[in-house]
């Protein structure tokens, strides 16, 4: 049986504003399982953003576990994000997850991965899943030479722009703010 994947998620951070989007397909090999995923969620009282591509379920486990490390460690969205990750490498469960998290606050923007990584991306543009690296393209040229615009219409131009070109990226986005 096929595992159920989820996609493109992008993040941008511009003008002291933070965005963080997804499209809302879910594929099953070669089929669109669902169009409305949402993939995209506010934690900690409003204040931490987190999206994530990849197994749905797993990113589910990944989104509660993540949770809880914020919770531990009084919203230190870092600390818990390191915390995270290095579960994630250690422990022999979480060890077989496959997803991708972008967690986003005011000022950061990180990608965690289950390989260990907690990543500070360049440009504060942070891209996962399928149709990752033609969302972030277009965002790095929209920040580049649209900067009038706002986190949010860079987040919904990116994911548009992807979703015109990857097959496993839809039209149905979905963007939180803080």
């Amino acid at each position: 049986m096929e595992k159920i994947h989820a996609t493109t998620v992008l993040g941008i951070i511009h003008d002291g504003k933070v965005a963080l989007g997804a499209d809302g397909q879910a594929t099953m090999g070669n089929t669109i399982a669902k169009s409305n995923v949402r993939k995209v969620r506010k934690l900690y009282g409003g204040k931490i953003l987190a999206g994530f591509a990849g197994s749905t379920a797993d990113a589910f486990t990944l989104i509660e576990r993540f949770e809880e490390k914020l919770n531990s460690y009084g919203g230190n969205m870092k600390r818990a994000a390191i915390e995270l990750a290095k579960d994630w490498r250690m422990d022999r469960y979480l060890r077989k997850l496959e997803a991708m998290l972008i967690i986003a606050n005011e000022t950061e923007l990180l990608v965690i991965s289950g390989t260990g990584d907690v990543l500070e991306p360049d440009n504060q543009i942070a891209a996962i899943g399928s149709g990752s690296m033609y969302a972030q393209s277009a965002a790095i040229a929209l920040k580049r030479h649209a900067p009038k615009l706002s986190a949010q219409e860079m987040v919904q131009e990116g994911l548009n722009i992807a979703a015109d070109i990857c097959i496993y990226t839809n039209h149905n986005i979905i963007i939180e703010t803080l």
